[in-house]
C-alpha cells in the first residue's frame, strides 16, 4: 500500500551568525549558570570570552583573532586566554554535569533521543592533539584530521549537545608519538579506545547520571557494524534505531539450534550450535532486493525546496546474528530512494 503520510524529523538550524548578536546577555546568563565551578575570578572571565569568541562572525577561531576582535591587539590577553585552555584546572565532568541537570529542565522527554555520532575537523598541521591521515567525513576522504566522537539529545522541546569525546589513533599511543603527546598534554594513564568504546563511555555516564530521560539512540554506520555497542544499548533498557551496512546477515526466521553430543571426554558442551538442517543468515540487500512490491510504503521525508522527498520503506521481524547465532528480534527498516534506487538499511 501506497502511503504519503510525513515522517517527523527534527527542525531545521537556520540561525545565522547576525542572529546572535542580540543575545550577548543572554550567554552571559548561560555561562553565569557554570561560573562557579571555576575557581579563580581570571578563569570565570576568560571562559565567557571564550564562549563569545566562538559566535564571533569571524574567518578563523583562533585564539589571536578572538581576542584580537574582542580586546584588540593586546598580547597579554592572547597569552592569559591560552593560559586558561591550556592550564588551566577545573572539574569538566562537573561542567557537564551542570549542563545535563540545566537540559534536562529545558528539553526532558520520557522519549528523547540519544544521537551519537562522530565528526571529523581537517587540519593543515601535525601538532594539534589526536591529529593524524584517517578518514575524514566532513571531506569524504582520507586526510590530514581530528576525529571526535558527540553525543546530542534531542525531544519534542528541541536539541542540545550533551558531551563529547576527541579520538585517538591506535599510532597516537606508540613510541613514535611519545614527545607528540607529552607535548600536548596527552594523560600518561590513557589507553586506546575506539569510537564505540568512546560513545559507550558517554552513554553509560549519562545513563548512570538520571539526568536525562530517553527512550532511543540513534548512530549511523560507524557504530551500527558494531553488535556489541548495540547490544550494550539495549542492556541499558534503551531502543536503538541504528544505520547498519548492506552486508549485514539475518534470520527471517528462527533457525534451528542443538546442543552438540557429548564424546563423553571433557566437559560436556553447554553452547548451543545451527542444527545441520538450518538455513543460512540471509544478507539485507538480498532481502530488500527480493521482498515484493506490496510491503512498500512510500512516505514523505521532509519538505524540500521544490516540494515533499519521498522515499519507500519496508517493515521486517527479523533475527540478528551474534557470534553465528540467533540474537535478539529487531526490526529491520529499509529505505530505497525513489530517484536512484539507492538502499538504506
Amino acid at each position: 500500500m501506497t502511503q504519503l503520510e510525513p515522517i517527523m524529523t527534527a527542525p531545521v538550524l537556520d540561525l545565522t551568525p547576525s542572529d546572535l548578536d542580540t543575545i550577548v546577555d543572554e550567554l552571559r546568563a548561560f555561562q553565569a549558570i557554570f561560573s562557579a565551578l571555576f575557581r579563580r575570578r581570571e578563569q570565570r572571565a576568560w571562559s565567557q570570552d571564550y564562549l563569545h569568541g566562538l559566535l564571533l562572525e569571524i574567518p578563523r577561531k583562533s585564539i589571536e583573532a578572538m581576542v584580537l576582535h574582542l580586546h584588540g591587539a593586546d598580547r597579554n590577553a592572547v597569552r592569559a586566554m591560552q593560559q586558561f585552555l591550556s592550564e588551566g584546572a577545573w572539574d569538566d565532568r562537573a561542567i557537564v554535569q551542570r549542563l545535563w541537570h540545566q537540559l534536562a529542565a529545558d528539553l526532558a522527554d520520557d522519549d528523547g533521543v540519544l544521537v551519537l555520532d562522530g565528526s571529523d575537523f581537517p587540519k593543515q598541521g601535525h601538532e594539534s592533539v589526536g591529529v593524524a591521515r584517517q578518514y575524514c567525513g566532513q571531506l569524504g576522504k582520507t586526510a590530514n584530521c581530528q576525529a571526535g566522537v558527540f553525543l546530542a539529545y534531542a525531544s519534542a522541546h528541541g536539541y542540545a549537545l550533551l558531551d563529547r569525546r576527541l579520538y585517538l589513533p591506535e599510532a597516537w599511543f606508540t613510541d613514535d608519538y611519545a614527545e607528540r603527546r607529552m607535548a600536548c598534554g596527552v594523560p600518561d594513564d590513557l589507553t586506546f579506545a575506539s569510537k564505540s568504546e568512546l560513545g559507550w563511555t558517554m552513554l553509560e555516564a549519562l545513563a548512570q547520571s538520571g539526568r536525562m530521560p530517553c527512550r532511543w539512540v540513534a548512530c549511523d554506520q560507524g557504530f551500527g557494524k558494531n553488535p556489541h555497542l548495540l547490544d550494550q544499548i539495549a542492556s541499558l533498557g534503551l531502543w536503538y534505531f541504528a544505520e547498519v551496512p548492506h552486508d549485514t546477515r539475518v534470520w527471517r526466521e528462527r533457525p534451528a539450534t542443538m546442543l552438540p553430543s557429548w564424546s563423553g571426554r571433557g566437559p560436556k558442551p553447554k553452547r548451543e550450535r545451527l542444527a545441520p538442517e538450518a538455513a543460512a543468515p540471509e544478507q539485507l540487500q538480498a532481502i530488500a532486493a527480493a521482498l515484493p512490491a506490496h510491503q512498500w510504503q512510500r512516505h514523505i521525508i521532509q519538505e524540500g525546496s521544490q516540494g515533499p522527498q519521498l522515499a519507500e520503506f519496508a517493515f521486517l521481524r527479523v533475527l540478528a546474528v551474534r557470534d553465528s547465532l540467533p540474537g535478539p528480534q529487531v526490526w529491520l527498516i529499509l529505505r530505497r530512494s525513489l530517484s536512484d534506487a539507492e538502499l538504506k538499511t
